[in-house]
This record gives C-alpha cells, sequence and structure tokens, in this order.
C-alpha cells in the first residue's frame, strides 16, 4: 500500500500542514484567495512521494560530500550536495547537513512557479525558506534553545535584505550536533544555504576534550547516522564565563569567515544565556536592525 502525506489546513484556516515522515511543514502564503489556493495545491502535490524521491538516493546522501562532483540525481538531493559543497575541503559533511532547508526551498518554489504571491515561508521545522514581495517584511521569533518555549529575541527580514533562508542548529534540535551551541541561527540567500551553514556554525562553538562536556558516538544513539561513530554533544555541564566567550568566539570565527566568503548574510550564536551576533546580526552592516526586542507577528520555533 502506498503510505499518503498527511495534508490539511491548520485550525487557523490559513496555514497549510504538510507531514510524512520525518518532513513537518507549516506554510503560509499571502495574496488574493485563488492565488493561495493554487499555492497550496502545488506543495501539495509537490510533497506528496518527495520523501520517497529521497530515500531512493539514502545511501550517497549519507556519505560525505565531495567539494566538486555530485553524483546525485534528484533536484533536491543535488541542491542538498550544492549546499554542502562549499564546506566539503575543510570538514566532514554530508548532504544530509542541508536536507530540512532544500525541502523548504524546493515546496516554496513550487509554489512560486504556480502562482504569483505577496508573500510566503515554508517552515519545516524551524529551517525556512522566505518570499517577500516589494513592501513585504517577515518577523520570526527566536527560542533560547529550540526544545523550550520562550522568545530571546525577533527577527526581521524586509523585502530588500538578500536573506531568504533562515535555519537553526544546535546540540539540542533534531540533529545530532558536534558542537556544544545552544543554538545557532543563520540568516542566508537561501534555505538550503543557511541549513548548512547553521550546522557547520554549531559545531565549531566547542571546547574539543573539556571533561564538562559529555560524548557519545552518533551511531550508538542512532545506528544508521550520517555522522557514523563521530562523537555528538549530549551534555555540557557548568562552564566557566571565559570558556563561554571562548567556545562561542570560536564559532563566531567560523561565522565571520562565511559572511566575508558570501555564504551567510549573519549569525546569532547562543550558549548557557550568552549571545554572539556575527554579520547582519550585529556587525554593523546596514542590516544591523535584523534583530529586535520581541514583539512578535509570527514565532516559529526554530
Amino acid at each position: 500500500m502506498t503510505r499518503l502525506p498527511q495534508i490539511a489546513l491548520l485550525p487557523d484556516g490559513k496555514r497549510l500542514h504538510l507531514q510524512d515522515g520525518p518532513i513537518d511543514l507549516i506554510i503560509e502564503a499571502k495574496g488574493r484567495d485563488a492565488d493561495v489556493r493554487s499555492a497550496y495545491q502545488a506543495a501539495a502535490e509537490r510533497f506528496t512521494g518527495l520523501l520517497d524521491e529521497l530515500c531512493t538516493e539514502l545511501a550517497e546522501l549519507r556519505s560525505a560530500a565531495g567539494p566538486d562532483r555530485c553524483l546525485l540525481k534528484g533536484v533536491v538531493a543535488r541542491r542538498m550536495h550544492a549546499a554542502v559543497a562549499p564546506f566539503a575541503t575543510d570538514c566532514f559533511i554530508t548532504p544530509m547537513a542541508a536536507v530540512a532547508g532544500s525541502v523548504a526551498e524546493e515546496i516554496l518554489g513550487e509554489m512560486l512557479r504556480t502562482t504569483t504571491l505577496d508573500r510566503a515561508y515554508v517552515n519545516n521545522g524551524g529551517d525556512i525558506a522566505l518570499h517577500l514581495g516589494e513592501g513585504e517584511q517577515f518577523t520570526v521569533g527566536l527560542m533560547d534553545r529550540p526544545d523550550r518555549h520562550g522568545v530571546m529575541r525577533t527577527m526581521s527580514v524586509d523585502a530588500d535584505m538578500p536573506a531568504r533562508g533562515i535555519a537553526t542548529s544546535g546540540r539540542h534540535g533534531r540533529s545530532f550536533s558536534l558542537g556544544i551551541a545552544d543554538a545557532v541561527t543563520v540568516l542566508a540567500r537561501t534555505a538550503s544555504q543557511a541549513d548548512a551553514a547553521a550546522t557547520v556554525i554549531a559545531n565549531a562553538v566547542d571546547l574539543p576534550d573539556h571533561p564538562a562536556i559529555m560524548r557519545v558516538p552518533a551511531n550508538e544513539l542512532q545506528p544508521d547516522s550520517d555522522l557514523g561513530g563521530r562523537p555528538v554533544t549530549r551534555d555540557v555541564g557548568p562552564l566557566a564565563d571565559h570558556e563561554i566567550e571562548r567556545a562561542l568566539e570560536a564559532g563566531a570565527a567560523r561565522a565571520r569567515m562565511l559572511l566575508m566568503s558570501g555564504l551567510i548574510e549573519g549569525a546569532a550564536l547562543r550558549l548557557l544565556g550568552e549571545t554572539r551576533l556575527v554579520g547582519a546580526t550585529g556587525d554593523g552592516t546596514p542590516a544591523s536592525h535584523a534583530f529586535q526586542e520581541p514583539t512578535i507577528e509570527h514565532m516559529l520555533q526554530a
């Protein structure tokens, strides 16, 4: 029997919920009623079978990405590889590091290929693909930690900003992390790029060999993990202020390199109550207004 995804409007009648296995999307579009309906229909049709499409290449998607050669066939799979390829020369990374953002990007793209919308987002568990028409703005509430409620601050993305992707990674998220960050949220030009970069920056927030940090091989927790036997963070004990600062600076240094390379537009790094902002989030660029105090238009858990 063919497995069918769950497709339904949420109780507010404005947002669409699509769920199939580990893929769980919340979608909202703004525009004429007929255009919104067409966009939601297009999203549902493209979503159906997408998980099966990815599973046909799962072994390759879980393998270390090469910086140049890509043997993947599917459009989403190839987008995943393209997002992680810039990092493959100096660290271990697989295309799975960009799966959530790439799926969100694909669904949003299908909606926009079908009709014209004023604004739309596809939120895949906190990894978000955005469309903003002229004069539109998107505001997202950032969590102190992805596994808890409570807004740390909000982030606004205007139509005149280049960022159209938001992603969060860290040791409390859905995927394993090699670092100790509670959360790293990244702005990038696409959701797939933001997803890959958030993973890399979160991994860089670290204190290697620190006795207060408990690590376990990833494949002991999940036998088919794409990280294999690499140690992933399971707990972080008390750290001195200077140690928190050192770990955050390691991540911020990585984020600044990606900013200078044009791979991200900004990042917010969070560890044990302390925050470091880079680029569009506070390094003096024209988009330094991106992060504000909590006045929420949309609160989406990152």
